[in-house]
């Protein structure tokens, strides 16, 4: 690590600030230069001054890749919320109409991505035409800071972070079949009857083996092994094995409302059903949340009361 010369903050520094930000963002010196309007060598000494005022080493450089150091991580954590709010500030100074625009990175499981945001993401964007929205499916949420994260969507149980976490809504678990799946196999008629069939496994992340399979009835858990020959790791596959009468699987009602009513599903053990599961949307400090965080928040929390 530099040591600090100790030099005031100045608008040099804030200049490195943003410059830093979008090398974080991008990537690269080379698209941060394109995205800012400088060349590569110019942005290399915004942040190499920057790197001297502040006495840390950002970035570690390889012929292929950079990325943050330790210290330079830990130094981006604590400014980029200051530097959202100080670029709405800007704008709000200005007397701009359009408060909410730039770019909003979104982080999201794959079945929050193709079932609930992007079909319903239009009136969003019409309504802040200065925005552009990214849509990116990650298994893990990761460092939304490190990675250039604005904001985050995904069901489970919130991990201990820094983060701000904000239960949107718990949808419940069911167990679903095709009918021609059960005209074949039979239905079960109580949990332990579900180890005899054959079951669609969704993989976890987080462990590399499949989620465990419960069904709940008031105060009543019950556990089962479940186990099939086929495992996927999105709700899209799961859908479409399960549709094909390939097994028994566990979805989220969420996604299962409209195949259960007109019939292409049926239930299973519909009286064992009242397992939920979360969604939370994650995001930085309350105090410095930028208006398009902000405008975003307020769609989503929107659209999940519907």
């Amino acid at each position: 690590m530099k040591k600090s010369r100790s030099r005031g903050f100045d608008r040099h520094s804030l200049d490195g600030l943003g410059v830093l930000r979008a090398v974080v963002q991008a990537g690269s010196f080379v698209r941060a230069g394109e995205a800012l309007g400088l060349t590569q060598s110019a942005v290399s000494r915004a942040v190499a001054r920057l790197e001297d005022r502040v006495g840390v080493r950002m970035f570690r450089r390889t012929a292929r890749s950079i990325s943050l150091t330790e210290e330079g991580l830990r130094f981006y954590e604590s400014v980029a919320p200051h530097l959202a709010a100080i670029e709405d500030a800007t704008i709000e100074a200005g007397g701009s109409s359009t408060k909410v625009r730039g770019r909003l990175r979104v982080n999201v499981d794959g079945s929050i991505g193709q079932f609930v945001l992007t079909p319903r993401l239009e009136p969003f964007l019409a309504q802040h035409p200065d925005l552009s929205v990214e849509i990116a499916v990650r298994d893990r949420m990761g460092d939304l800071v490190r990675d250039g994260f604005d904001v985050s969507v995904r069901f489970g149980i919130p991990e201990p972070s820094a983060l701000k976490s904000r239960l949107l809504m718990r949808t419940r678990i069911v167990t679903c079949a095709s009918p021609a799946y059960v005209a074949r196999h039979g239905m079960p008629r109580r949990p332990s009857d579900i180890e005899k069939h054959p079951c669609i496994l969704m993989r976890d992340p987080s462990t590399g083996s499949h989620f465990g399979w419960e069904f709940v009835r008031g105060k009543k858990v019950v556990p089962v092994n479940a186990s099939g020959q086929l495992m996927v790791n999105g709700v899209g596959p799961l859908l479409a094995a399960c549709l094909a009468g390939q097994g028994i699987a566990q979805l989220l009602e969420l996604y299962t409302r409209e195949l259960l009513a007109d019939g292409r599903l049926v239930q299973v053990l519909p009286e064992w059903a009242e397992e939920t599961y979360p969604l939370y949307a994650y995001h930085h400090s309350a105090q410095l949340m930028s208006a398009k965080v902000r405008a975003f928040l307020d769609f989503v929390v929107a659209l999940t009361r519907e």
